[in-house]
């Protein structure tokens, strides 16, 4: 997927063909290993193809020998991943253990299709060696086929034969019989009732597609089960491939795609925008594609007639609900159509909800949209927080592909409506939504700080990060930048934080950055104007390049940011921006008139950007700390000097002490304490409070602010 704050220069329209995917077992690394590490080989190398499975797609499983941590007999433990993992990144922790034979002895107390849900409050009853992994729904999948090892996977070559009018037919023609078919069922039970059947019926099968599901298998061994799953899977990707050269993808191309340039231009000024419609209650994340797939697709003549039926496979469905949302590219910039766009989706969500809900059912979710697609621009993927916004896109992505598949070989088919309520709807989901940990603070919030490679802007990022925040990285200094960027996504992933480098006195750069920031996240939230310079000379000694170095940075700076931050503020419904200011910006200070007046001018700005503020539901409040050396850049270079001759003292530990010894509470103040204070001013907590001042700087009665 290309992520269009990330596309490269080139591109292509050809859409891909399906991947075959790589047969990567190696018998060096695999030779020694427990059955259980190779179960997980198996697993982690079957998750680590997305050709072969997507993200928290699938699951595997091994029959495998154990010992009754009671009794000491042998007995048969099924391994099968656990619920909600996944199993190109899960370790051994991640499978659920459960004694097969009582799994197999709740056949006894099935009472019926009607009373599925029922049977998954009885697996935790079956678990080996009290094992906390919840097992999953499809445990019964694997429990009841008579194989040592299964995969069940969900490919997108396999559900474009699952979710195509003709799939049974090419599932014949492809394997010759080798391969069964099975009627959409709903994960659980009774398909594992039906799978045991169909394989007592014919021993021969090796595998069975699962109609608007995807494919399940066996080996009577880890390498041959994850290499039938590789062969089957390159089978039905091979036909398709060679179905799809003889026809144009979803009819041909209707809509001309724009060029690069001008998609992003017009996602960004979408987005803001758009994001602001669909937040209400929440704040919501974006994630951009325009990856040759996409534009084949929102391009093509029966692009409409698709999209309006939905995904198929219930993985793709959950994550992107019952249908995208289709925009007019024509009338992007009419806030009348966005807004009614929105509404009715929501109103249509609401008729779906009414129309396929029973008593007992949880009350209706979020009404918006998760997925937008616009002809001739690309995709949009809205959610909670950016990971699941990046998944969802992935997901459609999947879908996409898998339409193309169907078509090549005759109608793609969605999932009837009721069938589709059932699985977002369903008990046993629902339950796993409640088992997730509940949104960090900042989750769906997303921040701009200038001066993001200094100490005070890599500390505040990190504290951002850490409540769930994603953080776009500014900072003249490309080279200091990138290793703080790489540093954070070490630390918090590569889903929340960009960079850019941006000098923060020029207008088109901070135009750009801002821009950037909005391909990459959506909109904006929160404004951590703290790009800084520092300088000491006496009145006589100040030139006009560097009183004007001071203003520049200082003053015009703020300004250029907090300007570029209020529109995007005012589209999302309000916002929070904070200036990292000075004690010097209150207190005067011997030999530092440019910084000291400069530093003052940002705080007067920030209290006139309150005021303007205030209506559009944008705060400003300003952080003043004092002497932060530790971690400083400004602190490593000539104004550690400086400072130290305007004290007469010296520069190194002295100078330190000085500061420390001046404070009312005699303590260092670190960047880390002014994240805090940061922090603060940008979460909830601070909601009621505008046009004010924190000071960070142990304590100096020359600054108190009354």
């Amino acid at each position: 997927m290309n992520d269009m704050s990330e596309r490269p220069a080139s591109e292509n329209f050809a859409a891909l063909p399906f991947a075959i995917p790589a047969d990567r077992w190696d018998d060096a690394v695999a030779s020694g290993m427990s059955p259980e590490d190779l179960l997980l080989y198996r697993s982690n190398l079957l998750g680590a193809d997305l050709t072969i499975t997507n993200f928290g797609g699938g699951n595997t499983s091994g029959k495998l020998p154990g010992v009754d941590p009671l009794s000491g007999a042998d007995v048969t433990v099924l391994w099968v991943k656990g619920s909600g993992g996944d199993i190109g990144s899960m370790k051994r922790d991640g499978f659920a253990t459960l004694y097969l034979d009582r799994l197999l002895g709740l056949e006894a107390l099935y009472r019926g299709i009607e009373h599925e849900d029922e049977m998954v409050g009885y697996l935790p009853h079956c678990t080996f060696a009290l094992n906390p992994r919840a097992a999953s729904i499809d445990t019964p999948l694997h429990a009841y086929l008579p194989f040592a090892h299964v995969d069940h996977v969900h490919p997108d070559a396999v559900i474009a034969l699952a979710a195509s009018s003709n799939g049974e037919a090419a599932t014949r023609e492809i394997w010759g019989g080798r391969i069964g078919w099975l009627p959409w069922k709903r994960p659980g039970f009774a398909l594992g009732l039906q799978l045991r059947d169909l394989v007592r019926a014919s021993p021969d099968l090796e595998g069975v597609v699962l109609a608007g599901h995807g494919l399940i298998c066996w080996g009577d061994d880890a390498r041959a089960c994850y290499q039938r799953t590789v062969r089957l899977i390159s089978d039905a990707a091979s036909h398709l491939n060679k179905s799809m050269k003889t026809q144009a993808a979803y009819g041909g191309r209707a809509v001309e795609p724009r060029e690069p340039d001008a998609r992003r231009a017009a996602m960004v000024a979408l987005m803001p925008r758009l994001r602001g419609l669909v937040g209400t209650g929440s704040a919501k994340v974006m994630h951009v594609s325009d990856d040759p797939e996409t534009m084949e697709f929102v391009c093509a003549r029966d692009f409409g007639r698709l999209a309006a039926l939905g995904t198929s496979c219930p993985d793709h469905f959950l994550r992107t609900k019952i249908a995208p949302l289709v925009l007019d590219p024509a009338r992007l910039d009419d806030h009348d159509y966005l807004a009614g766009a929105v509404e009715q989706y929501r109103t249509d969500y609401a008729a779906y909800y009414s129309r396929c809900a029973v008593p007992g059912d949880p009350p209706m979710r979020d009404a918006n949209p998760v997925i937008v697609l616009i002809p001739g621009i690309g995709r949009i993927a809205i959610a909670g927080d950016r990971t699941t916004a990046r998944l969802a896109s992935e997901f459609y992505g999947n879908a996409i592909n898998v339409m193309r598949g169907a078509e090549a070989i005759g109608r793609y088919v969605g999932l009837p409506e009721q069938e589709a309520y059932g699985i977002e709807y369903w008990a046993l989901e629902e339950a796993k939504l409640r088992r997730m940990p509940p949104p960090r603070p900042l989750a769906g919030r997303i921040g701009v700080i200038t001066g993001g490679a200094g100490g005070i802007g890599a500390a505040t990022a990190a504290r951002l990060l850490a409540d769930g925040a994603c953080v776009m990285l500014l900072d003249r200094d490309a080279e200091a930048v990138k290793a703080v960027h790489a540093d954070l996504q070490q630390r918090y992933g590569r889903d929340l934080v960009r960079y850019a480098a941006c000098d923060v006195t020029d207008e088109a750069q901070v135009e750009g950055a801002f821009d950037a920031c909005v391909a990459a996240f959506g909109g904006l939230d929160i404004l951590v104007a703290n790009a800084g310079i520092a300088s000491s000379a006496a009145i006589e000694e100040t030139s006009i390049e560097l009183w004007q170095r001071n203003y520049d940075v200082l003053a015009r700076g703020y300004f250029l940011s907090a300007r570029a931050a209020f529109g995007l503020m005012r589209e999302s419904g309000g916002g929070s921006i904070v200036f990292i200011g000075s004690k010097n910006g209150i207190a005067a200070a011997t030999n530092a008139s440019a910084y000291a007046s400069a530093k003052a001018a940002a705080l007067h700005l920030a209290r006139c950007l309150a005021l303007e503020g205030a209506p559009l539901g944008i705060r400003v409040n300003t952080v003043n700390p004092d002497a932060v050396i530790q971690g400083s850049r400004i602190w490593d270079g000539e104004w550690r000097q400086e400072r130290a001759g305007a004290h007469g003292i010296d520069a190194g530990e002295a100078l330190e002490i000085h500061y420390r010894n001046r404070s009312l509470l005699k303590r260092d103040v670190l960047p880390a304490d002014v994240a805090e204070a940061v922090a603060f001013f940008a979460s909830e907590a601070s909601s009621k409070s505008t046009g004010n001042m924190i000071n960070v700087d142990a304590g100096n009665a020359q600054a108190f602010t009354r």
